[in-house]
């Protein structure tokens, strides 16, 4: 990165709209946070996978004022989802700070939950996301096609797709849905071309930044461990995608995400 982008992008506000905090340790944090915040990161929203990182993430959205939570079950482990365990994240679903669902999704990747109890958890999902009045985030790897068929059944009206893997044909399919796009550090991949040609087109009013860290690390921290200071290079990268200048791509993307989450009226325990 230049030096002149340095400059820009430190005055900008960035927004880190799904990373793990949950996975690391509470001596890591402080630290993390800390140079996120040098970096110009000034929300981060710590995503569950699972029951127990949502409680883990409602907890240090409490502790942290710039960090704010979301409450789900991850398709890995979809297998596992009750009732029992949809009225758990229901009650979780009410703590002050808890801003969207999920994430849920579909994952034909690794199967560690076979595609029909995917399936049966992501309805479930939808279906609290609808009854607590918060937005949905879904992972989806090699599962387009079910993906777009359940939402176009179900409608719901606020879907981030984060970690977009897709390319400009997948990406068309979702936006038509109204879904919101998340893009990581992924796109900064050299063999990443159909994620960077759909970069370049989704249109800034559905276009958001996150990092997925502790996972998948931007050039040229790819191979370590990811951060949310590192959401600097995406945001650089998807700059010279657009051809705009990157702060207004880092200003766009952080209004969508307030908007869509809101952040700021969660920030005040509006929405506790």
């Amino acid at each position: 990165m230049s030096d002149s982008k340095q400059t820009n992008l430190s005055a900008a506000l960035l927004v880190d709209t799904h990373c793990h905090l949950d996975m690391f340790s509470d001596e890591e944090i402080p630290g993390l946070l800390g140079r996120a915040g040098e970096a110009g990161v000034v929300r981060v929203i710590s995503v569950a996978v699972d029951i127990e990182s949502a409680g883990r993430a409602i907890g240090l959205a409490a502790d942290n004022p710039e960090v704010f939570a979301t409450i789900g079950v991850h398709p890995h482990e979809a297998r596992g989802v009750t009732k029992a365990t949809m009225a758990d994240l229901k009650a979780l679903a009410r703590r002050p700070k808890v801003v969207a669902v999920g994430e849920t999704g579909l994952d034909y990747h690794y199967l560690h939950s076979s595609k029909a109890a995917q399936i049966e958890s992501l309805k479930r999902h939808i279906d609290l996301a609808a009854e607590v009045a918060l937005p949905l985030i879904v992972h989806c790897r090699e599962a387009f096609d079910d993906l777009a068929l359940i939402l176009d059944q179900a409608r719901p009206p606020k879907v981030v797709l984060h970690c977009f893997s897709g390319g400009p044909a997948e990406a068309a399919v979702f936006l038509a849905l109204n879904c919101y796009i998340s893009m990581a550090g992924t796109v900064t991949f050299n063999n990443a071309l159909p994620i960077q040609e759909a970069a370049a087109e989704v249109p800034a009013e559905r276009l958001m930044l996150e990092t997925d860290a502790p996972y998948l690390a931007p050039q040229p921290h790819r191979g370590k461990r990811n951060e949310p200071a590192y959401i600097r290079e995406t945001a650089a990268k998807l700059s010279l995608l657009r051809g705009l200048p990157v702060e207004e791509v880092v200003k766009d993307a952080a209004a969508v995400a307030d908007g869509l989450f809101g952040l700021e009226l969660a920030s005040t325990g509006t929405l506790a």
